[in-house]
């Protein structure tokens, strides 16, 4: 019946594909997925509540309904076309994700944004040797050689795919010498100032690895470059003996990466509108005019190549040897360029406001129905999106459909559950960041946001969160079955541990032994949650070699063949958000440990203090560590009260949701005030990577005593207001 129902609300799909062109085929044979796996005997103690015998039963009733074969046909459904934000394609995803929650009785609204958007309208990138002579006209497309008929060959054809572009990228046509500058980090372009080399005026070849691409491109224009391209070396894939797509789950040569290049350690978003929603019929007045644009978008061209690409203009270059450790894969020698060899740049772009849709779909709270639980993925994808993100858009539509069965069992929330599925996160995060810009006051009292984005891509689990929730976390892996075998807890700390040598002392696990949560940066719709409006964060995915991100190869013939064959990964991912969901909104108190806050804060006091002396600044640290010291004693005593919480717990749940909030900073941080954090941010120069106390890391990083002591002040006050929030818990 299910499946039937499922079936039935594909049709209006159906028919826009094949309006657009694209009829939908059945899917190919796989192995059948194992059966339903059955849970650990539940817990009888779970921090937040104090009884847990009847959650343990909507655990168990939950853990039943997510269901590998509809989660393959979500994401047949969704990855049938090309559906890059904006697009038709997109528009058709919406709807079906729209479906899937009215059909589980979810209050559902389509929700669109107008927002700065550029499409690519025709790419050329030409080469020239030292003698004038060309040796790259290209790009050249993205094929594999299959037969006419396979499913590659359908993926790899569709005529709706856009040219590989990064979006942000001005338009540009333009000539210049090529320079070879690693991966284009702040220290290699200083470490090409060492060697004499210029970047001004000059076209700069850069890989992908290490920062943020759009951190790449800020660098060379900070350092007078006139383009960026870049591009995907073989020895960044992690595999010795790579088999390329379709033999294997490997990149081709041919393959790019495509990606945003905005600046989003400045601010994520519509870039002409920081701090406001771009809602449908806002004024020009209210946005940034396109020619004043200059914090937030590069002002000078780049645009990915694959690896194919990249090899005659690297084999071209003359001058002296690049480093050791600049040397990639292609198979000879790396030089730096000495100003011969030249690339011609000739990008147009259509820049314009576009359309997008979030999706957004909610079950009130029975009893406190203020206070939101929120989880999210987005939907958008540069190309079709297999595993980025759509993996994670089918693991959501079976926790959805989870939950569904839930309330027809006549279960109720106690607080409010908001599900999102977001668009245009791959331009800059800006479907997430436009409705939290829309909604401040309700986020006020939004208890904690989850994010799933790609959700599977193998079998190895890994999650991060704000320190409050890694105990939370990991309470969920240990209810949640692992395909691998026994619960995702232990496959987690298996992994994690494998290879280690050393050895607990007897009656002291390390706390290594447990499965260790990451911290979060940015580079996925947590970002505006977390870092603008304080709502603690985790996010979660299931990791496998991906070497295909961001290109035509992410489609579900590769995903079907190398990342989750029988979708009992999918099955996973989606068991796992679904109880975060459940505990987060049933809990009789919220479940936030911050004795592990004030322990993680301590850790990374001690460490910029190290920091600071190697760097040969003077700093008075004993503000910030006299809060921190309060922020640990306010914490304990909040824990205390959590264990045997009052009968009334509503003025210890508005405490413990005020905390994280207290440590947002007023003012934001130095030279990008739209990130709010003062413990967690992404680096400016780093992008995706968390830096911690970055108002006081990134200062000691610039030698910049002052700021540095400026900020460890406002961290001070931001940990004394945490602890005064925590100590209203505690009475």
């Amino acid at each position: 019946m299910i499946l039937s129902r499922l079936l039935a609300s594909l049709l209006p799909l159906a028919a826009c594909w094949l309006l657009a062109g694209q009829t939908l085929q059945p899917a190919a044979p796989v192995r059948q997925a194992p059966p339903a796996l059955s849970a650990e005997v539940p817990p009888t103690r779970v921090f937040g509540f104090h009884d847990f015998t009847q959650q343990a039963r909507w655990d168990a009733d939950f853990l039943a309904v997510p269901d590998p074969e509809l989660a393959r046909l979500h994401l047949k459904v969704l990855t049938s076309a090309p559906h890059w934000a904006s697009s038709p394609e997109d528009y058709a995803t919406a709807q079906y994700v729209a479906g899937r929650f009215k059909a589980a009785g979810l209050e559902t609204e389509i929700v669109p944004y107008s927002v700065l958007l550029d499409k690519p309208l025709s790419v050329q990138i030409e080469a020239f040797d030292a003698a004038g002579t060309k040796i790259l006209s290209g790009p050249t497309r993205e094929h594999v050689d299959v037969p006419a008929d396979s499913a590659a060959d359908r993926f790899q054809n569709d005529p709706r795919i856009l040219p590989a572009f990064n979006s942000s990228s001005p338009s540009a046509d333009l000539t210049a010498p090529v320079v070879y500058a690693n991966y284009g980090r702040l220290a290699d372009f200083r470490r090409l100032a060492d060697f004499g080399i210029s970047v001004k005026g000059k076209i700069v070849l850069v890989r992908y690895g290490g920062p943020y691409r759009g951190v790449k491109v800020y660098v060379a224009q900070l350092f007078g470059a006139k383009g960026v391209l870049i591009y995907s070396d073989p020895a960044d894939d992690g595999q010795k003996t790579p088999q390329p797509y379709p033999a294997g789950p490997d990149r081709p040569d041919s393959a790019v990466q495509r990606g945003s290049v905005q600046f989003l350690p400045i601010y994520p978003g519509d870039p002409t509108t920081p701090e406001v929603a771009s809602v449908p019929g806002l004024p020009a007045s209210a946005r940034i005019p396109l020619d004043k644009l200059q914090y937030d978008l590069p002002s000078i061209p780049a645009n990915p190549l694959s690896s194919a690409d990249a090899a005659p203009i690297l084999r071209a270059l003359a001058g002296p040897d690049a480093p050791r450790e600049w040397q990639g894969g292609l198979g000879f020698p790396y030089r730096l360029g000495d100003g011969m060899v030249t690339v011609h740049m000739h990008l147009t772009n259509d820049t314009r406001l576009r359309t997008i849709w979030d999706v957004i779909g909610k079950i009130p709270g029975a009893t406190d129905p203020r206070h939101w639980v929120i989880a999210g993925n987005h939907r958008d994808a540069w190309v079709y999106g297999a595993a980025d993100p759509n993996s994670g858009t089918a693991a959501m539509l079976e926790t959805v459909h989870g939950l569904g069965v839930l309330l027809q069992h006549g279960w109720r929330p106690r607080r409010t559950i908001v599900m999102a599925s977001w668009d245009a996160e791959e331009e800059g995060m800006i479907g997430s960041t436009e409705w939290v810009e829309q909604h401040p006051a309700e986020l006020r009292d939004a208890v904690a946001y989850f994010n799933i984005d790609v959700a599977v891509s193998g079998p190895n689990f890994n999650a991060a969160a704000v320190p409050s929730l890694r105990r939370f976390m990991r309470e969920i892996a240990a209810e949640v079955p692992s395909p691998a075998g026994g619960t995702v807890s232990e496959q987690w700390s298996r992994q994690q541990n494998r290879g280690r040598t050393d050895t607990a002392t007897p009656g002291q696990p390390a706390l290594e032994d447990l499965p260790q949560v990451g911290e979060l940066g940015s580079g996925s719709d947590y970002t505006p949650f977390l870092q603008h409006a304080g709502v603690p964060s985790t996010d979660v995915g299931s990791d496998g070699p991906f070497s295909v991100y961001h290109s035509v190869y992410d489609n579900y013939d590769w995903f079907v063949h190398f990342a989750d064959p029988t979708f009992a990964y999918t099955q996973q991912q989606a068991r796992f958000l679904g109880l975060e969901l459940l505990h987060m909104a049933d809990a009789e108190v919220l479940p936030f440990d911050y004795t592990a806050y004030a322990q993680a804060v301590q850790g990374y006091l001690d460490q910029a203090h190290s920091r600071a002396t190697g760097h040969g600044l003077k700093l008075d640290f004993a503000a910030a560590l006299a809060a921190v010291g309060q922020f640990a004693s306010a914490a304990q005593d909040a824990r205390r009260s959590q264990v045997s919480p009052p009968r009334d717990a509503a003025t210890l749940d508005r405490a413990l949701d005020a905390a994280e909030r207290a440590l947002l900073l007023p003012a934001g941080l130095p030279h990008r005030p739209w990130y709010r954090h003062s413990i967690y941010a992404p680096g400016e120069f780093t992008g995706y990577e968390a830096v911690v106390i970055p108002g006081v890391n990134e200062a000691i990083d610039a030698s910049d005593t002052p700021r540095a002591q400026a900020q460890l002040d406002l961290l001070a006050q931001a940990l004394t207001r945490a602890a005064d929030a925590l100590t209203l818990a505690a009475r």
